[in-house]
């Protein structure tokens, strides 16, 4: 009984070899395993053993503090949470040190930013060692807040980072929001940039980029444009003039702006090696039969050379439903692209996210029942999936072919091997940061910082 610790519903522990010193827990002996908040996770090999990396912010609703952790990887099992929900998290053995006691648990890694807690003490840690009195919390004290300033905050406090603007419309997006949270939590000063209170001063001498109110932005380390399909012009505008003030834009604008024109994206890519489904672009209706025939015929899709998200993307089940399409779209003098239909891809197809010349991220699309645009906005949902070396070579060579650093490269599997869709200069990151767990809005600005050479 001596031995054993006693202690509340929550205590605050710590695990000194991963280099955290102190961490608030809920105690839980009706949860069988324990588990650590941890993003970024990443598996390598020491010394001819599987190892995992990993970062974690400490304290509960707090970007800021960060740590990188590596421990010995020891499992890969399926979790089912609280909620039901089924989860395969990695699992590391590491040193628990709570009462002035130690000893080794097991611990699965998975993200917590839902939770309450950054750390879910179950009880096989417990076993044994530790009696849990559940009226009570913190029987084994807390740190104060000037010792966990220490802790985690003095470094980043002392360390100046970059200047970092968001060229966006909407603060709510979630890949907005992402973006600001994961610059600050890498100590950088971001700001939310409002596209539409931006205006400039063209000037051989003294050129400005001023916003409402008359404030000054030309004391920016870099900009991150987030430019939506109906502001491109402008948008793209504000980026150049960002780039005349010597300001690093992550995309520059003559790569935003032909990656936005598909039927020149399409003609640049084609002219880099990247394979694309068979494409028909012309002028006049009196073409359509013609140009029907010269994808292979219906079934066949016609896209609207603006569309996003899956807009303006219709599929002709037949030979006259799609002369019925393009006459229309036509009628209307706009600009379509007809493509082969790729039956075998049975309504799916991939998102490879490329940051700074590397694949970071990919996931699966698949359409819902009934439709046959995979767009998670168009409802479609989204999977982890193994990537081939092909398709991973293919979205590399796109985004480097349009000169993007940040770039969302959508591919279909058919019959003839991967075939490129698109390439998306503003991906949103909801969906793959979802899927994938993975911390892309933190690649992005990992991307900045290289530039900068910024450690």
């Amino acid at each position: 009984m001596q031995d054993k610790v006693i202690v509340g519903s929550e205590e605050w522990c710590s695990f000194p070899a991963l280099g955290i010193p102190t961490i608030k827990a809920r105690v839980d002996s009706g949860a069988k395993t324990s588990a650590l908040h941890a993003i970024n996770i990443v598996t390598f090999e020491k010394d001819s053993e599987s190892w995992v990396k990993f970062d974690i912010n400490p304290i509960q609703n707090n970007a800021k503090a960060v740590i990188h952790c590596e421990a010995p990887l020891i499992d890969k099992r399926v979790v089912k949470s609280s909620s039901g929900f089924r989860e395969q998290r990695y699992v590391i053995k590491t040193k628990l040190e709570i009462g002035g006691k130690t000893w080794e648990i097991e611990v699965t890694l998975t993200n917590r930013d839902s939770m309450g807690f950054r750390m879910l003490l179950g009880r096989e840690a417990m076993s044994g060692r530790v009696l849990v009195d559940p009226e009570k919390r913190y029987l084994l004290g807390q740190p104060t807040t000037e010792k966990l300033k220490e802790y985690y905050y003095a470094a980043s406090e002392n360390k100046k980072g970059l200047k970092i603007g968001l060229l966006a419309s909407n603060p709510e997006l979630y890949s907005n929001k992402r973006i600001l949270e994961a610059g600050e939590l890498r100590g950088h000063e971001m700001h939310f940039l409002n596209l539409k209170y931006c205006y400039m001063k063209l000037d051989a001498t003294k050129p400005e980029i001023h916003y409402r109110g008359g404030k000054v932005l030309n004391d920016f380390d870099a900009v991150i444009p987030r430019i939506r399909p109906s502001m491109t012009y402008y948008g793209c505008a504000l980026t150049r003039q960002f780039e005349a003030l010597k300001v690093f834009a992550l995309n520059n604008a003559s790569a935003i702006t032909q990656s936005r024109d598909k039927l020149f994206s399409l003609q640049l890519l084609l002219n880099n090696g990247v394979d694309i489904p068979t494409t028909g672009f012309a002028n006049s209706p009196l073409d359509t039969d013609d140009l029907i025939k010269m994808v292979g015929g219906s079934p066949l899709i016609v896209k609207l050379l603006e569309g996003t998200q899956g807009k303006g993307v219709v599929l002709a089940e037949t030979k006259k439903a799609a002369e019925s399409v393009i006459n229309a779209f036509k009628s209307l003098n706009a600009n379509i692209l007809v493509q082969e239909f790729i039956k075998e891809a049975n309504g799916k197809d991939l998102r490879l996210f490329v940051v700074d010349g590397k694949v970071v991220a990919a996931m699966q699309r698949e359409a819902a029942p009934g439709e046959f645009r995979a767009n998670i906005h168009m409802g479609g949902t989204a999977s982890v999936v193994k990537i081939t070396s092909d398709e991973k070579k293919i979205a590399i060579k796109a985004a480097k072919a349009m000169n993007l650093k940040v770039a969302g490269v959508d591919i279909i599997r058919s019959s003839k091997g991967p075939l490129l869709l698109e390439v998306n200069s503003s991906p949103g990151l909801e969906g793959i940061e979802g899927a994938t767990q993975k911390d892309i809005a933190g690649e992005m600005i990992k991307a900045i910082e290289k530039n900068f050479k910024w450690k």
